[in-house]
């Protein structure tokens, strides 16, 4: 018996132990450590909503990961440079943003941020490091494009477009921003109207960019790092 609770006494210490040295740190975990063909249930329809809202799968949203789904992952690991094979692995399912994130214990829904917070890790992810104002109008040009044909009409649509954002290929999309975080206050300086680019829909590096196409885009503003273009 006294052996006993000398095993429950090392438990409940070790465990306090290993809370103490987690505590701040966040660690990513998916939904799932692997989604294929013959599974079922609501983690699949969220990954064929995600997928339908980037226009990969054209099926019917229903749980079941059949040949549409098999075929839709293919292509989005085509695009992402992926394990081209259809199964929603761990690497996949980050990429798509699919994950929860661990802090002490306490999960939090990397897939259901509210808007100010999502605004927020797309602005670190893409402006980290830039001036104030060049952080709000990265948030700006987000908003921008929700209110504009060409794009999705919600900040996570249009986020979480394909290619859009650094900050989503490279999953640091899904790690949760302190409320106390500048890049959070320029998140809500966005959201309160606050638009530094005067209704731009594009920014890039002038020094880093190699696309030809965006500098077709006629310059608005130029802020920190960036240009700001329509």
């Amino acid at each position: 018996m006294r052996k006993v609770k000398y095993i429950v006494l090392f438990t409940i210490i070790f465990s306090i132990i290993v809370s103490a040295f987690y505590v701040g740190t966040p660690f990513i975990t998916s939904i799932s450590s692997r989604l294929g063909p013959g599974s079922e249930g609501e983690e699949v329809s969220q990954l064929q909503q995600r997928l339908k809202n980037w226009g990969y799968f054209q099926g019917e949203v229903n749980g079941i990961y059949d040949n549409k789904t098999t075929e839709a992952v293919k292509w989005f690991q085509k695009k992402y440079d992926l394990l081209s094979n259809g199964i929603a692995t761990s690497d996949t399912l980050m990429t798509m943003g699919l994950t929860q994130i661990s802090n002490s214990g306490a999960a939090y829904a990397a897939r259901k941020p509210s808007n100010e917070q999502l605004l927020a890790r797309a602005i670190n992810g893409e402006a980290r490091g830039e001036p104030y104002v060049g952080q709000v109008a990265v948030g700006a040009v987000i908003l921008n494009r929700t209110r504009d044909s060409k794009f999705p009409k919600t900040i996570a649509g249009v986020i979480y477009q394909p290619g859009a954002f650094t900050a989503v290929s490279d999953g640091q999309i899904n790690v949760p921003i302190d409320a106390k975080s500048t890049v959070v206050k320029a998140a809500r300086d966005a959201l309160n109207g606050w638009d530094p680019t005067n209704g731009c829909l594009y920014y890039w590096n002038p020094a880093t960019a190699t696309s030809k196409w965006i500098w077709s885009r006629k310059i608005i503003k130029k802020i920190g790092k960036h240009n700001f273009g329509k």
